[in-house]
């Protein structure tokens, strides 16, 4: 299917995303992308380097008749989430990502895509490799670690680009053009328990899978079940009836995904096995029902276990799952000015409970850092309580709404001419770059747009074809209507 996918239009765009997805590029691993993409600019005969944190900057001259043109920063991420399906058997630090066309429709096989970024990435290099598209001078900047901690943004030094203009390919609708967006903090809360032998004779494991997951910033509004807050549910009801004991929980992955599975091994009474079972069957019942919009193939799993060593002291158990329930996780709140817009959110991403450890991983989002403060300071009450250290790390901030920049009205005015309709210009309560590569260019104008592409940090992660070559031709037109250097 790789070669339908090369044959697709506009060809010179997939094939390149092609080349790319065959280079794994997990974020924090992603020195094969790196040499990737600097040897592409190297091939081409372009200046080319790599910032002191790892981002690639490959800068092309303008076409001729251009050359009077504003000098443009054509910017998008190197690296992608990286998730996979409970029972794909798939090496994301080995292997390319196996993609296959489904009607108007490219997909991945049980893995995430690596459309966002990859598609942005794509369109870049056709650009730089291109000798019959009209364009001013482009500056290509390739940054790194964006989903996990904006490690290359926050790394970018001031006087490394000379564009007045910046165009971040990382919108997921196409039509929509960005201008704004939230900042983040992970907020991780880690300690240690003390174990005990378990009183009880039978080891259960349970399993929630089959949710939806999805984006944590861009998706949270859409209400998708949280597999950690199902399982701390469940858990908590059970040792209310059942008094179990609970040996492990290990749900999620990573902290920008909305987590889909959670996996706990229990010790029990085994008289009590029946009720229990019957007690999981009526839970699953009624977190489908609340589910059925957003998460239709969630189930809950128990099956017996090999026999258990050690569990959690009850004391500890008893804490635990109280500040799970307590914390904040989903909306926190809505934007007031902004109908339909999600202020500052909360997800709890990865729990692992294990061999007398715990450690509970957020993603808190906010437009507003004084409201990102004060909820990471709720996450942070919740666990403090149950002695748990506090560690905040990834703090960036979020882009400020800038509407009446020209680039804005360009490219409005440019969306409606060539598709008979308005485009919707609009903030994102989700983390981009443009805010932080902001703080060190402060005059650069910023927008962000794309194709559509749904689905991003989960396996059903897809892009949409027919998307794919209108954003090409909203992106040439853009530069072609670059103002002249004022």
């Amino acid at each position: 299917m790789g070669e339908a996918i090369r044959q697709l239009e506009p060809k010179a765009l997939w094939n390149h995303f092609a080349d790319l997805n065959a280079v794994p590029r997990p974020s924090k691993k992603e020195e094969r992308v790196i040499q990737f993409a600097k040897s592409f600019g190297k091939l081409l005969n372009l200046p080319t380097q790599v910032d002191a944190v790892g981002n690639v900057i490959i800068k092309k001259p303008a076409s001729i008749g251009m050359e009077n043109r504003q000098t443009v920063v054509l910017q998008s991420h190197l690296d992608m989430v990286h998730q996979k399906n409970a029972d794909t058997t798939f090496d994301f630090d080995k292997q390319g990502i196996e993609m296959y066309i489904d009607g108007d429709w490219v997909k991945a096989k049980g893995t995430t895509l690596g459309a966002d970024n990859g598609i942005g990435v794509a369109a870049i290099m056709a650009l730089l490799a291109s000798t019959d598209i009209e364009h001013p001078a482009i500056e290509a900047l390739f940054t790194i670690d964006e989903e996990t901690g904006m490690t290359g943004a926050k790394g970018l030094v001031g006087g490394l680009l000379n564009g007045t203009i910046l165009l971040n390919l990382d919108t997921e609708d196409d039509d929509e053009l960005t201008i704004g967006c939230a900042g983040g903090i992970d907020v991780t809360c880690t300690g240690e328990y003390s174990q005990e032998k378990p009183k009880g004779d039978l080891s259960l494991k349970i399993s929630i899978k089959g949710l939806t997951g999805g984006h944590s910033g861009v998706d949270i509004q859409k209400g998708r079940a949280n597999a950690n807050k199902l399982m701390n549910r469940l858990l908590w009801e059970l040792s209310k009836d059942f008094s179990i004991e609970i040996a492990t929980i290990d749900g999620g992955s990573l902290r920008n995904a909305i987590p889909r599975e959670s996996v706990a091994e229990i010790v029990l009474d085994k008289k009590k096995h029946n009720e229990l079972k019957e007690a999981v069957t009526k839970f699953e019942k009624t977190i489908k029902a609340e589910h059925s919009f957003t998460d239709a193939s969630l189930e809950v799993k128990l099956e017996n276990t090999v026999a258990v060593r050690n569990v959690m002291n009850a004391d500890f158990q008893y804490k635990f799952l109280r500040s799970m329930y307590a914390c904040p996780n989903g909306i926190y709140r809505m934007t007031p000015e902004i109908e339909g817009l999600v202020q500052t959110s909360n997800n709890i991403a990865k729990v692992l409970v294990k061999e007398g450890k715990f450690s509970v991983q957020c993603l808190t989002r906010s437009s507003v850092d004084t409201e990102k403060t004060d909820l990471a300071n709720a996450i942070t009450s919740a666990f403090e309580l149950i002695g748990a250290s506090i560690e905040f790390g990834g703090n960036y901030p979020g882009w400020e709404p800038k509407p009446d920049a020209p680039i804005i009205k360009i490219m409005s005015e440019l969306y409606e001419e060539l598709f008979k309709g308005k485009a919707h210009v609009n903030a994102v309560h989700a983390g981009l770059e443009c805010g932080i590569i902001g703080t060190n260019y402060p005059d650069m104008q910023m927008i962000s747009f794309g194709p559509n592409i749904y689905g991003a940090h989960s396996p059903d992660e897809r892009a949409q074809i027919s998307s794919v070559q209108k954003f090409w031709i909203y992106l040439l037109a853009t530069l072609k209507k670059i103002p002249v250097t004022e």
